[in-house]
């Protein structure tokens, strides 16, 4: 069962494991991503980590990665 938006923002992510892209150039200017489980992940500005996570459902993500896949925002 895919967790709801409300319940990902009552999660705690301090044991959160952070992965950044390896298609960023020289791994500085990325996003982080973290698995939630499920589906869902947490994306966060790597230079700016005191920001708070955006979350996403399964549903969000999937929709935006398959935008990124065909190129609508390019």
């Amino acid at each position: 069962m895919q967790a709801r938006k409300s319940e990902l923002y009552t999660r705690d992510l301090t044991e959160a494991r952070w992965i950044k892209s390896s298609k960023s150039p020289y791994r500085v200017d990325c996003v982080e991503v973290a698995d939630l489980g499920d589906g869902a992940v947490a994306i966060r500005d790597s230079n700016n980590t005191e920001l708070p996570p955006l979350r996403f459902t399964a549903g969000e993500w999937a929709a935006f990665r398959d935008g990124v896949r065909e190129g609508e925002f390019g």
